[in-house]
């Protein structure tokens, strides 16, 4: 069967017993045997090819169920599954994901997604919190608020931070969310401290709709430099 690679050495992890007999987000009574997983916004019923890197081993498996609800992880694996994999000692490995069948979001399905995907943003936004917060090199969002916008002349191209970590894989989980909202042209900028999340060369005449846009889906403490 034909299958499309969806996303390269990513984390999985599994549960099991504490969720045994409990209703999913599907609907559907979650059975630790069965091949099925949990996923923040893949429709339900697709069905995923999950490949161990540290050992090759591999399993299809069923979205039926919403999660992991925890950063920097991809997909929440039955026990069965998890068996097929041989993680059960280690609780998480690095996988490669492909795609094996394709379906659309019901109703369900599609308001489930959208769920979780708040969840996590909220999740990322509060690490991002944090992180800026005991970080050297956050600069505040009174800061941020207070750019003139009678810089942005013309033929100067502007770098947009919406964010910094002083983890890097916070930084790289905040990144894909905004990826997946539709932002583009992101890049990680690394100072001694802290990887900035950044949405380079926007040209200067597109920067305070960019500045809206971000702001629209609740990135608020933006910091704008120009791109030298």
């Amino acid at each position: 069967m034909f299958a499309s690679l969806y996303k390269s050495n990513v984390t999985v992890s599994y549960y099991a017993e504490d969720f045994h007999g409990k209703k999913t987000s599907s609907g559907e009574i979650f059975n630790m045997y069965d091949l099925t997983c949990a996923h923040i916004s893949l429709p339900f019923g697709t069905v995923l090819k999950i490949t161990n890197r540290a050992n090759g081993k591999s399993v299809n498996v069923r979205v039926n169920d919403r999660g992991p609800f925890v950063l920097n992880r991809e997909v929440d694996l039955s026990k069965a599954a998890a068996v097929k994999l041989d993680m059960i000692k280690s609780g998480t490995t690095k996988v490669d994901i492909e795609i094996v069948r394709a379906v659309s979001h019901s109703k369900q399905s599609l308001q489930t997604a959208q769920k979780a995907q708040k969840m996590i943003q909220k999740m990322v936004r509060n690490t991002y919190t944090a992180a800026s917060s005991s970080s050297s090199n956050n600069i505040s969002s009174d800061a941020a608020s207070s750019f003139d916008y009678s810089k942005l002349v013309s033929g100067t191209v502007w770098d947009i931070q919406v964010a910094s970590f002083s983890s890097q894989d916070n930084a790289k989980n905040f990144a894909q969310q905004l990826y997946d909202k539709g932002f583009s042209n992101i890049v990680f900028q690394k100072t001694e401290n802290v990887t900035r999340v950044v949405i380079k060369a926007v040209e200067w005449n597109k920067v305070q709709n960019m500045e809206k846009q971000l702001k629209a889906n609740g990135y608020s403490s933006l910091v704008i430099r120009e791109r030298k």
